[in-house]
């Protein structure tokens, strides 16, 4: 008569354990950590990542609240509470604040609108239609990629300098022709990443329409467009925030004071002796030309993670 060996209970200290029917060696189970573990240390580095991050931004809230408004008593916690700095900003009229704050939105989402419309429609001619150097053209872009913008400062100011000769608008010191010239340069890495998105759209879906008659200007304009809204979303997104902050264009074309954009009238209140005593303005304009940005990417944050994760994996 034979004897069935009892099971034996599972060991928690035991490395590894071998099935007594299959046979089969099981992974040891996972210790359990005590409060906090052995991961209070990822903890800590966040904690030091989020105050470091919070420094500079916690810096300028202080200057621009601090009632005397100079760099010489600038320090990093609020020492009181004033508005006097937004007032003076607000009320110069050597320096027009909201002029500025107008021209960079205006540039900003100008800007962004076209490029996005320019990029969609290369990424859906790579990604949908077969040509002729379709694979070269997608090298080339990316080739372009790889050199500064800085390189074509100089040409561009010439070519406009020429064009401002024959139609004003579009010269120089003009904010149609600076963002003429933010366009020039639309291309690039965002056609890569719009196509990566594109490419994750069934082709199914345009072989049925065009089985219904539908040219590609419909397919494009009524169908792809409204299925890659995320990715067009992000590309904005990251178009606009890039155009907001653009300094060394926008100081080289635009040099009349009501022209100007945000950055660079700022940036031109820490020149000369006065940089001392404007540096609370300063503070207060760099403080209230951070809202924007802030409140697209609050609002659009879904949109943006999905547009570049979605477009990534394919």
């Amino acid at each position: 008569m034979s004897t069935v060996n009892a099971p034996v209970p599972a060991d928690p200290r035991m490395d590894a354990r071998v099935s007594e029917e299959t046979g089969v060696t099981r992974p040891p189970s996972p210790k359990r950590r005590g409060a906090g573990g052995s991961v209070w240390w990822r903890h800590a580095l966040g904690i030091i990542a989020l105050m470091w991050a919070l420094f500079p931004i916690l810096f300028i809230y202080s200057a621009a609240t601090n009632p005397s408004g100079t760099l010489n008593t600038a320090s990093l916690w609020p020492s009181g509470f004033s508005t006097k700095n937004f007032t003076d900003l607000f009320n110069d009229s050597s320096r027009p604040f909201w002029t500025w704050y107008k021209n960079s939105m205006i540039i900003s989402f100008v800007g962004a609108l076209g490029a996005v419309f320019i990029g969609a429609c290369a990424a859906f001619a790579f990604s949908r239609l077969r040509f002729k150097g379709r694979r070269g053209g997608m090298m080339f872009l990316l080739l372009t990629t790889f050199f500064p913008a800085l390189l074509a400062i100089v040409a561009t100011y010439i070519i406009f300098a020429g064009i401002g000769d024959v139609l004003p608008a579009f010269g120089l010191n003009t904010v149609t022709g600076l963002i003429l010239a933010y366009l020039g340069g639309a291309l690039g890495a965002n056609v890569w990443l719009l196509k990566g998105y594109f490419d994750t759209v069934p082709r199914e879906l345009d072989e049925a329409a065009i089985v219904d008659g539908a040219s590609h200007a419909r397919i494009f304009f009524t169908m792809t467009l409204r299925l890659v809204m995320p990715i067009l979303v992000t590309v904005f997104m990251l178009v606009f925030v890039g155009l907001y902050g653009e300094f060394m264009l926008a100081s080289v074309f635009l040099t009349d004071v009501d022209n100007q954009t945000l950055g660079v009238g700022l940036y031109g209140m820490t020149l000369g002796n006065d940089a001392n005593t404007l540096f609370g303005r300063f503070t207060a304009g760099a403080l209230l030309g951070s809202i924007p940005v802030m409140l697209l990417y609050l609002a659009f944050q879904r949109q943006l993670v999905g547009g570049l994760t979605t477009g990534s994996v394919k």
